[in-house]
């Protein structure tokens, strides 16, 4: 028999793959949970301890604990094992992240009846880039969420979906288009655990499918600090090619492999957190809250789990509401996810899934009702407001535009009064600011303002010179690689050496690219731009990062206009394009730039977190008055590029005008800002805006604000409103809903009149009002004045509103008198109205119905406006 030949197999492709775990030495195990802890993400002392075992593996392993151990050699485990000093650390380190876990934090601190837990729903979670589950904003912003979470001691459970290839890896091609990868990623060798079974078997969520199929889901565990996260995942042998492919990929796949994606997230998530709660003895969530509509099916899951305990669907939708936070983050109709109702009808009913609720039931929490709405389409965001007692935008502006857009849900109310609140987004401090600017203040983000205010301005440039040139060498290396994969020789790229400059002023401009977000306006005039970059005295160099979605071939092209741009040997040296924007990069990116860019059309950018960010490491803002930087720009931040957004310009025009603004602004304020020299050869007023960026902006933009804010505003409230919701309130509630829905066409403003003095301010009228309540009694409603400045078209701006009191009644026609004091508290047009509304304790707010009642003209002809 001939010999064996040695065969290296470079063409060989493995037809299983799986991972082979680490067996590590006794003294080594507590390992195994500082890596499977999140929290090392986020705690450098945790990621040192790592760095000293093997540094080389360390930086080949990207910082992955997980992989790290998997790759660091048995020998130099063995002497690990035996070294004093190492294992010393490692019991530190062990203990601390036991008291971390362990020891009561701000929530325990409390006063008040908080909730035992919250679920936390959200379709992508980014908690760091070893583990890949992520797109953008909305899911950075969720792991930015539980990590303050945690450090909170706020005891979230977070759900989402596993999604087997992540969201695309992105590289270039030679002429500049965007190209996608989804590398596969195995659950065995990510920081993960699998939940299981008191025998020891996978715990495994089951959905049924029309015609009788069923899609299984396992569930994944990731220990996020404090708090476990919850990750489903269809690729399980069980289920048939289609359902496997179900989280195959982040908003990947058409229609309907995105709706069941959204019922597995929703239905299959509820049903994940009661199986955990089982298993591990956590307490059941009083609040649920949904992260962007994707999660909006949780609701309904939970009004069949009530409907099992007795409950008809009316009662058990008020108890779901009342527990239920909803938080929208599109400021536009078309970032919703909409489905053909009748895709929605096929999965729901008799044969599929919630077989015990009525199609139609589940069909009508998300149709179009509203005028200019579609009523064949199936709208997740208006099932998420109609299953949500409590509703928010993720900024002031975005508030105020939320209600605007939703508005039709609530008719007969303006804007204002609609029930959707803002807690404006914030960013976790300790993933996000490079440890180098944490070190001007404390570990203790409450000192950092008084320390950084103390420390000398040579310190504070010194050290935005070191970041700067720090991200010099990570733009060279990540360049290279991309001229690489785009097919460049090592020949071509001796340029790449000389590619940006620590001394330079360095913009930065980094986030997802659909066409609202304006990737291209720094090149609406390529020639000023050029001037911009190649000043001989005083350059600009801009580094740009950012992934268009696989399927928008129009924000591609936006990324090819710009790459072909930055290939041009004359500027290729002050502005880059880097592929493959994620976390890992973005940590390097933030500190080291100077000026952080934003140009969104307005209103368009929900929050825009990016910025925040940057703030955090010292880098000023220039951005449009949009999202946050609308609500806490103050010039000692940085600049706010003035917006050409009236009604009367067309887009062409608008973007001219913006990007015109634009250059004058970074020509005649930013550059001169940061060039000059006081006395002392350095940046003065650059220096002071710094340090005023660090102590003054950096509390307000933190996660922690942010979680607290939740904490008080929603997730309290909503459970006191639970805890209210009985059975029998829940029932009393929607009966009462039902008799008032059917008595309000009856519901009418007879009569108004007004006695008084004279309209001068200070003075004070009395009110009379004769009202018909049909059915309904005084103790059904609240008969409201509202008063203020009128405009010329007599519409009340500014309005106070004021509660009638019965003074009789029922008459012999059975209508009930009101009447109460006007008070004239400001001078010029002023003017009145009355208004019926439906009032009940356990009403979370006076809109809550969508119904309201005004005088007709005949009604009000004789009073209403007192002076023009």
């Amino acid at each position: 028999m001939p010999a064996a030949s040695p065969y290296r197999g470079e063409n060989v492709k493995a037809i299983r793959r799986f991972t082979v775990r680490p067996v590590l030495p006794e003294p080594l195990t507590p390992l195994h949970e500082l890596a499977h802890n999140l929290r090392w993400s986020w705690h450098p002392g945790t990621r040192d301890l790592f760095r000293s075992m093997d540094p080389a593996r360390w930086a080949a392993s990207d910082g992955d604990p997980v992989r790290f151990l998997g790759a660091v050699a048995p020998a130099r485990l063995a002497e690990l094992a035996a070294d004093e000093a190492f294992l010393r650390s490692l019991g530190e380190a062990t203990e601390d992240l036991r008291s971390y876990l362990e020891g009561d934090r701000w929530y325990q601190e409390q006063n008040g009846s908080l909730p035992a837990a919250v679920g936390y729903f959200s379709p992508e979670f980014g908690i760091t880039a070893a583990l890949p589950q992520y797109s953008g904003g909305l899911g950075i912003l969720a792991g930015d969420h539980l990590k303050a979470a945690s450090d909170l001691g706020v005891p979230l459970i977070g759900v989402g979906l596993l999604y087997r290839h992540g969201y695309f890896r992105q590289s270039l091609s030679r002429d500049g288009w965007q190209q996608e990868h989804y590398p596969v990623l195995d659950p065995h060798e990510l920081p993960l655990t699998p939940l299981r079974e008191s025998d020891g078997t996978d715990c495994r969520i089951a959905l049924a499918l029309p015609g009788g199929g069923r899609l299984l889901a396992r569930v994944w565990q990731a220990q996020v600090g404090r708090v476990p996260l919850l990750l489903l995942d269809s690729d399980v042998e069980e289920n048939g090619p289609g359902a496997r492919d179900v989280t195959d990929r982040l908003y990947g796949g058409g229609s309907e492999h995105r709706l069941l994606q959204e019922m597995l997230l929703g239905i299959g998530g509820v049903r994940a957190v009661r199986a955990y709660c089982r298993l591990t003895g956590h307490p059941e969530p009083e609040v649920f809250h949904t992260n962007e509509g994707h999660a909006g099916f949780l609701g309904v899951e939970r009004i069949q789990e009530l409907a099992g305990r007795g409950l008809d669907f009316d009662s058990a939708l008020e108890a779901v509401r009342a527990g239920t936070v909803f938080t929208t983050h599109t400021p536009v109709p078309a970032g919703i996810d909409r489905f053909d109702r009748e895709l929605v009808a096929r999965h729901f009913g008799p044969g599929a899934e919630l077989p015990g609720i009525d199609v139609g039931r589940v069909l009508a929490l998300g149709t179009e009702t509203y005028a200019g709405g579609d009523p064949t389409l199936f709208n997740m965001a208006v099932m998420g407001l109609r299953l949500a007692q409590r509703a928010n935008g993720v900024s002031t502006l975005h508030g105020r535009v939320s209600r605007e857009m939703f508005s039709g849900l609530w008719p007969g109310f303006d804007p204002e009064e609609v029930p959707i609140t803002s807690v404006t987004n914030g960013v976790h401090a300790p993933t996000w600011t490079a440890p180098e600017v944490l070190r001007l203040g404390s570990r203790d983000l409450d000192d950092h303002e008084a320390v950084v205010t103390g420390t000398p301005g040579r310190d504070i440039w010194e050290l935005r010179r070191e970041l700067r040139g720090r991200l010099v060498e990570e733009v060279r290396r990540r360049l290279a690689a991309s001229w690489r994969q785009r097919g460049a020789g090592t020949a071509e790229l001796g340029w790449i050496d000389g590619v940006l400059d620590p001394d330079v002023l360095t913009i930065g401009f980094a986030r997802r690219v659909p066409s609202y977000k304006r990737l291209t306006l720094m090149l609406r005039d390529p020639d000023r731009l050029t001037r911009l970059l190649l000043d001989p005295e005083r350059p600009v160099q801009i580094v740009v990062a950012g992934k268009a979605h696989p399927a928008d071939d129009s924000g591609k092209r936006l990324v090819q206009e710009l790459v072909r741009f930055t290939d041009d040997p004359r500027v290729r040296h002050r502005i880059v394009f880097l592929p493959d924007y994620g976390m890992a990069m973005a940590r390097n990116l933030y500190p080291g730039c100077d000026i952080w860019l934003n140009n969104p059309l307005r209103p368009l950018e929900a929050c825009g977190t990016s910025g925040m960010k940057a703030a955090l490491n010292g880098c000023l803002n220039l951005s449009v008055l949009d999202g946050w930087w609308d609500e806490w720009f103050t010039p000692d931040f940085g600049w706010a590029i003035p917006t050409a957004d009236g009604s009367g310009t067309d887009e062409e025009r608008r973007d001219d005008l913006e990007a015109a603004a634009l250059y004058d602004l970074v020509e005649r304020r930013v550059v001169p800002r940061f060039y000059e020299r006081g006395p002392d050869g350095l940046p003065d007023r650059w220096i002071e805006m710094v340090r005023r960026t660090l102590t003054q902006l950096g509390p307000k933009v933190l996660a922690g604000r942010m979680v607290r804010e939740y904490v008080e505003k929603l997730y309290a409230p909503a459970a006191h409103a639970a805890r209210a919701l009985t059975p029998d309130a829940a029932r009393e509630l929607a009966r009462w809903k039902s008799r008032v829905r059917a008595a309000w066409p009856g519901v009418a403003v007879d009569h108004v009149e007004a006695a008084g003095a004279a309209a001068e301010l200070g003075a004070s009228l009395v009110l009379r009002v004769r009202v018909a309540l049909d059915e309904l009694g005084p103790e059904d409603v609240e008969v409201q004045a509202v008063a203020g400045r009128v405009d010329s078209g007599d519409r009340i701006a500014d309005a106070t509103r004021v509660a009638l009191k019965p003074s009789g009644g029922p008459d012999l026609d059975g209508r009930w008198s009101y009447e109460g004091p006007l008070s004239l508290d400001r001078t010029g047009p002023f003017g009145y109205t009355v208004r019926i509304l439906p009032a009940h304790r356990l009403l979370a707010s006076a809109a809550e119905t969508g119904l309201v009642t005004v005088p007709s003209e005949s009604a009000s002809e004789a009073a209403g406006v007192l002076l023009r």
